[in-house]
């Protein structure tokens, strides 16, 4: 059984930053099978892509984060990160991460990013 848990969410004025992370555990092997990603799920809106880093290390990015996010991954430590900068009011969500193999996907349950002044 694969666990998800974010970390690293809060408060934050517009311009600010915060670094974002998934631990993942079970299998000792699985995050190097994985391809991870980032969505987010604003209050009213449907869940939306941010970023993914497959297991090969290619990244790829929404519009609306690139040049401001960071997607990131160590197997070693088997954590998924996500850099943010330029915090925006509108980048206010849950953030979400998310792990897919071949046979399964599995969601964490979220943590809460805020932009606000």
């Amino acid at each position: 059984q694969v666990q998800l848990v974010e970390s690293g969410g809060g408060l934050v004025q517009p311009g600010g930053s915060l670094r974002l992370s998934c631990a993942v555990s079970g299998s000792i092997s699985f995050i190097s099978s994985a391809d991870m990603a980032w969505y987010r799920q604003a209050p009213g809106k449907e869940r939306e892509f941010i970023a993914r880093i497959t297991r090969s290390f290619t990244t790829n990015y929404a519009d609306f984060v690139k040049g401001r996010f960071t997607i990131s991954r160590d197997n070693t430590k088997n954590t998924l990160y996500l850099q943010m900068t330029s915090l925006k009011p509108e980048d206010t969500a849950v953030y979400y991460c998310n792990a897919r193999t071949g046979i399964s996907t599995d969601w964490g349950q979220g943590t809460q990013v805020t932009v606000s002044s």
